[in-house]
């Protein structure tokens, strides 16, 4: 191999494994605020009862929802300004500084949780659109699949090793209430040094190859994120795959993130699970999850990404559909590992599908409105969860139930719609026709603009 063949080989890895130490980063935040720790604090201790449900769901929905509206423009901006690394790090500060900020949250502060946790989301949301549009920009078409599930599987590493570097501290203070609550707040903290930390490689490390164009005469960023948007608008008949595959991910999306938000709620809920148990449930999720990207990246590879998909979601919906009847926790916890394996092969594989169903010069607008589906659905599905557990709940004990058991019921009913809105995606998943949508990206030919 010639040795500017093996330089660019070499650069072209070094980018790949910065990309990847941001989702490293990143999951931490997941785990701990989205999944094991944060999510229980913010429902048990800052709001408490059913209600705590119902705000959570408010809160990620109301952060889906700006990220929803915001995305395709700044996605026709970063397209057209080759600024997706610039966008990405403004997003990425912002959940920086409010997870930082979710220390000073305790018991009763409903409403600074409620809008520390909405921005630092929003930045958490917002980052992913620009982070998932880099990555048609570090790997060819044929590797994009594994590029991708790496991602997951690395990221999914990277939740592990932060809740492992918070877990002895937690239990330690088990028995000092005061102290133990101080560490969980410092575990927010933690969260948000730790994905700035290892996300910084991306920043050093990953270039745009596109160059970014001068306005014309008269015209401003928005006017021409505006102006790209609609002829995006006009190809679609070109992208109808696309458009098909977006309405399923949108469906069934709902259903992933419904199963995620509310995971440890529902551990405490139905399980009456302690932090501890959380934290060590979300590492099992986490493993599995690592493993799971990178055998769905490889099996798509091999069979077809469609074909990988419907497999992870399958599993997902076994899954979800085990947990209505699973009565202990110990099915809680083999429940969660397949979960964690089905639903990252799930997630890695919907970025895959959206990168190759991208045209190369309006991938961050591609990723743009991809995002729009997730985030949309990420409104519906978690504020339908928490207002349908939560209205239920109160239901149950008008009608006799004790709260606790009326809160477990209303519980399980969310679970029945998290299956419902996956099975409805894997159906319409069904009619996407993969080859067709890869040969529309590789076809289209942009106009001027």
């Amino acid at each position: 191999m010639p040795r500017k063949a093996i330089a660019d080989e070499k650069q072209r890895k070094r980018q790949h494994w910065a990309w990847y130490m941001y989702d490293f980063g990143n999951s931490a935040y997941a785990a701990v605020i989205l999944l094991a720790v944060f999510s229980a604090y913010f429902k048990g201790q800052v709001v408490g009862g059913a209600a705590g449900s119902r705000l959570w769901g408010l809160a990620l929905g109301t952060a889906m929802l700006v990220v929803a509206v915001l995305s395709p423009f700044l996605g026709a901006f970063a397209d057209f300004a080759a600024s997706k690394k610039r966008l990405l790090f403004i997003f990425s500060a912002l959940s920086w500084v409010f997870t930082a900020l979710l220390f000073f949250v305790q018991k009763g502060d409903v409403l600074m949780g409620f809008i520390f946790f909405v921005l630092a989301e929003i930045g958490y949301r917002g980052a992913q659109v620009f982070y998932n549009a880099l990555l048609p920009e570090i790997a060819s078409p044929d590797e994009i699949g594994q590029v991708s599930g790496n991602g997951w599987a690395i990221g999914s590493i990277g939740g592990v090793v932060c809740l492992l570097f918070i877990l002895p501290p937690i239990v330690l203070t088990k028995n000092n209430p005061a102290l133990n609550l101080l560490v969980v707040r410092s575990s927010f903290a933690f969260a948000a040094l730790f994905f700035a930390v290892s996300a910084s490689l991306l920043f050093l490390r990953v270039k745009e190859s596109r160059k970014g164009r001068t306005l014309p005469p008269g015209e401003s960023y928005l006017s021409v994120s505006v102006k790209r948007l609609v002829a995006t608008f006009k190809a679609v008949r070109h992208f109808k795959q696309f458009i098909a595959f977006i309405i399923s991910f949108l469906i069934y999306n709902d259903g992933i993130l419904m199963a995620l938000d509310f995971a440890a709620i529902i551990g405490a809920v139905l399980f009456g699970m302690t932090q501890t148990q959380l934290i060590l449930f979300m590492i099992v999720v986490q493993v599995t999850s690592a493993i799971g990207a990178y055998l769905f990246g490889m099996l798509g590879e091999k069979i077809g990404f469609k074909k990988a998909l419907l497999i992870s979601l399958g599993l997902m919906i076994l899954a979800v559909i085990w947990m209505v009847f699973n009565p202990s926790l110990t099915g809680y916890f083999i429940i969660g590992g397949l979960a964690g394996f089905a639903l990252t092969g799930v997630q890695s594989l919907s970025r895959t599908m959206a990168g190759l169903f991208a045209p190369a010069s309006k991938s961050a607008e591609f990723f743009g409105f991809f995002a729009v589906a997730g985030k949309s659905s990420s409104f519906i599905g978690p504020a339908t969860f928490g207002l349908l557990a939560a209205g239920l709940a109160q239901y149950f004990q008008k009608s006799g139930l004790d709260a606790v058991h009326a809160e477990q019921d209303g519980t399980r009913a969310g679970l029945v719609v998290i299956a419902l809105f996956l099975v409805v995606g894997l159906i319409i998943l069904l009619f996407v026709n993969e080859k067709r949508a890869r040969q529309a990206a590789e076809d289209f030919v942009p106009t001027a603009d």
